[in-house]
């Protein structure tokens, strides 16, 4: 595996006297697509809680690029390079989607607080520096033409789509995906899979998803990790994990 980007150092949480995670260890190289799978209830969005600093651990530490993320809020995760996705689409709905996606530019722009109530060139210049980065984003996702839409309006696989540009837009270094399958048709579910494959190749960046849909999951990913009640169980390629007894027993049964 490549330079480790994100590691998850012997990572748990508790909640009262339930452990939710415990002792999770896994290295996100560069580029890599890696999934997160396991039964439901297994703690894998509380996993991608912690690595996003929604939660803060109560044993282990994350680590992004070698740097501690110990005690960094989601806004500060986001600021070093670590974006996601949820289960629930968050969108600012009553925006339009270009507007959705330059948002997120919010934290790169440089322009003064003086330049930009007065309007001065320097505001102007960034600006039209966004809408460009913002449409070329769109344009990934084949939704140039829907940039003034209002986000409510979008059919639910756009929003879906949305959410993955906006997050991009922050600049990240990985990229965390949380269930982007989850509701949509075969259609939609082969066109995001070809999306994220092609940010992935255009924008270099890691990404770890979560998704229900396996044969999303064993198409694109080359490395899973599959955990049950909070811990790992398996970790390995599709075909690994795919034989593993361990994991047929937490799908299946024993």
């Amino acid at each position: 595996m490549s330079k480790a980007v994100l590691k998850a150092d012997h990572l748990g949480i508790t909640f009262g006297g339930l452990k939710a995670v415990t002792d999770f260890n896994a290295e996100i190289g560069e580029h890599e697509l890696v999934g997160l799978i396991g039964p439901n209830g297994a703690g894998k969005t509380t996993i991608f809680n912690l690595l996003t600093g929604v939660y803060q651990p109560t044993e282990g530490s994350v680590y992004l690029d070698g740097k501690s993320m110990a005690g960094k809020k989601p806004h500060q995760m986001v600021k070093a390079g670590i974006a996601r996705t949820f289960q629930n689409i968050r969108l600012f709905k009553d925006m339009t989607v270009i507007e959705n996606v330059k948002v997120a530019f919010n934290q790169h722009m440089k322009y003064s607080v003086f330049g930009g109530m007065l309007r001065l060139p320097s505001f102007w210049k960034e600006e039209d520096g966004i809408d460009g980065k913002a449409r070329e984003l769109l344009r990934v996702f084949n939704m140039e033409d829907l940039a003034q839409n209002t986000a409510k309006n979008l059919p639910y696989g756009q929003q879906r789509k949305l959410e993955i540009a906006r997050a991009l837009a922050t600049g990240a270094k990985v990229l965390l995906l949380d269930e982007p399958a989850a509701g949509m048709n075969p259609t939609e579910t082969m066109e995001l899979m070809n999306a994220i494959a092609t940010i992935r190749e255009r924008f270099g960046i890691s990404i770890i998803l979560i998704e229900h849909d396996m044969s999303l999951v064993m198409k694109i990913c080359e490395r899973i990790i599959v955990i049950d009640y909070g811990q790992i169980i398996a970790t390995g390629t599709p075909a690994e994990v795919a034989n593993n007894p361990k994991v047929i027993g937490a799908y299946l049964g024993e």
